[in-house]
């Protein structure tokens, strides 16, 4: 393998969203206050217990390599406090280096602040979740109406840095052998020529897909009961906003596990 090609020296925290965020977890939406509140307590602990574990293994990388943590998209969206999370998320509180990049949902979000018409899509998986996080009354968007109103509450109390942390969010991230995005990769088309759709909304085709992108491809968006590991894609999306399982990939030197949030340990991935 080429010495550029490989991973030396660099230790990677890559987060499993698509299913939420390594700090927020986004907790699925379920009837009943005291069902809302245990999915959110649970899910905060999740997501507490895998910060530290990730935290743990940086320490034991030691001082000597560098450290970052990538998070693959949709923050947003998936339960009731979507708020809390890019808060937590733009305050940018890491003991590592933190790159996020884009999921589908951030992208609908930034749609909506501009075109109010998005809330008709958005309000079916997940916008109203995300608008009454921020305070913002939904009940006419529940009904199909109302949507410039939402749209001017929203933009009325959206902090100016939940708004600039989904601004900059990066669409991919590519380093030694990996390819980072939130979706995947489009077969046949050089990576670096990826479509932003693409590499926001693709599913089946890049899924089924069984030759080489170039580069291993870690994404989420597409939820398995387990990480998936190809021989030319990692999917770490264990879909935590219903699983309550949130999942970390460890990425140092020619070496892979995962940290998960399910039975609190370490997993070796399958070649």
């Amino acid at each position: 393998m080429a010495e550029d090609n490989k991973v030396n020296g660099l230790a990677w925290f890559v987060a499993g969203l698509g299913v939420g965020a390594l700090v927020g977890i986004l907790y699925a939406p379920k009837a009943g206050r005291e069902t809302r509140e245990d999915l959110l307590n649970g899910a905060r602990e999740g997501s507490e217990y895998l910060r530290n574990r990730t935290r743990q293994a940086a320490e034991q990388v030691g001082d000597l390599v560098d450290k970052s943590k990538e998070h693959l998209g949709d923050y947003v969206d998936r339960g009731c406090d979507s708020a809390g999370v890019l808060e937590r998320l733009s305050a940018d509180a890491f003991s590592t280096s933190f790159c996020a990049l884009r999921g589908n949902h951030e992208e609908v979000f930034l749609r909506f602040l501009s075109d109010a018409s998005v809330l008709d899509s958005w309000r079916k998986f997940g916008g109203l979740e995300t608008l009454h996080s921020y305070g913002v009354n939904v009940a006419e968007a529940m009904r199909g109406s109302g949507y410039e109103r939402a749209q001017a509450a929203l933009i009325e109390v959206l902090p100016e840095s939940h708004r600039r942390f989904i601004e900059k969010t990066r669409l991919n991230f590519s380093l030694g052998d990996y390819f980072f995005c939130h979706a995947g990769a489009r077969p046949g088309v050089d990576l670096d020529q990826q479509s932003s759709e693409d590499l926001l909304w693709i599913r089946n085709v890049f899924l089924q897909f069984q030759g080489s992108f170039g580069k291993i491809v870690v994404h989420g968006h597409s939820p398995t009961s387990a990480p998936e590991v190809k021989p030319n894609r990692i999917n770490v999306d264990t879909g935590a906003y219903a699983s309550s399982i949130l999942t970390a990939l460890v990425l140092e030197g020619e070496t892979r596990r995962f940290l998960s949030t399910d039975a609190g340990s370490a997993r070796n991935p399958r070649p």
